[in-house]
């Protein structure tokens, strides 16, 4: 299909090549969107020139979440990059959503802001920075480094419970997790709401799924009181089987068997 288009915006009759990229009349502009086209047929990459008018390929999204949705979930969140300080823990990450339903007080706050900082006002743009996030959002860089107004999610990563910070592997894990969502967009399948009013979810980033790396790099338990996936099962018990990361140990303490001696005075 590339080449019989490009044959037609370019007037070109022979068969293509690598050299052969020059039109045979037709306007140059023609000629380059059909040049453009064959590269796109060829390396199915966004050609330079367009890549800043489009977002990826139908190929490349495809590969970057899971083609359909687990059965339980009740939305879908697409997060601005993560980072470093978002990671709080091997199973829990903050993260920000560009949004445009924010309370209309919140987008003049935001708009106030900008221009507080561009006229190097800055005790004013500190004032109203802290009425934004009060709000549950925050003035956030995109992907291309623009800052928006995005909203603060706290996830709970589904099936999985990491060392505690102060255990065995603790740090390791949390560095673990970091290492995979630091700099990236995630998509977050979110099924429900802790008591700690985070959301729990699944973490995919660029097509790996979040929680199946945790366990199978041996850094988290399969937590089975909230989630009996076998699949989560079935990577911790190849991690065990491996002796990776806390699977090291001979008897690794379980986290919510940690956290509740801590309460009772015997951690």
């Amino acid at each position: 299909m590339g080449n019989s288009i490009y044959k037609f915006l370019c007037g070109v009759c022979s068969d293509l090549s690598d050299a052969a990229f020059q039109p045979h009349g037709g306007d140059a502009s023609v000629a380059a969107l059909g040049r453009d086209i064959l590269e796109f047929q060829r390396t199915k990459q966004v050609p330079e020139g367009l890549s800043r008018h489009v977002v990826s390929s139908a190929a490349a999204q495809a590969n970057c979440a899971p083609a359909h949705k687990p059965q339980g979930v009740k939305f879908e969140l697409h997060t601005l990059p993560v980072d470093a300080k978002a990671v709080a823990d091997g199973d829990t990450v903050t993260v920000y959503v560009d949004t445009n339903d924010a309370p209309s007080e919140i987008k003049k706050a935001a708009a106030e802001r900008t221009k507080a900082r561009a006229a190097r006002n800055y005790p004013t743009a500190d004032a109203l920075q802290k009425t934004i996030a009060a709000a549950g959002y925050r003035m956030v860089p995109n992907a291309k480094g623009v800052e928006v107004l995005a909203k603060k999610y706290r996830i709970r990563l589904s099936g999985i419970d990491a060392p505690e910070s102060a255990m065995p592997y603790g740090k390791e894990a949390t560095e673990a997790l970091l290492k995979l969502v630091e700099g990236k967009c995630l998509t977050v399948h979110v099924y429900n709401t802790d008591r700690y009013g985070r959301s729990v979810g699944d973490l995919h980033v660029g097509g790996v799924f979040v929680q199946e790396q945790m366990l199978k790099k041996g850094f988290a338990w399969h937590y089975t009181a909230y989630d009996k996936r076998p699949e989560l099962a079935k990577w911790q018990s190849q991690a065990q089987a491996a002796r990776k990361g806390l699977w090291a140990a001979s008897k690794p303490q379980e986290p919510w068997e940690y956290r509740k001696a801590k309460r009772n005075g015997n951690a």
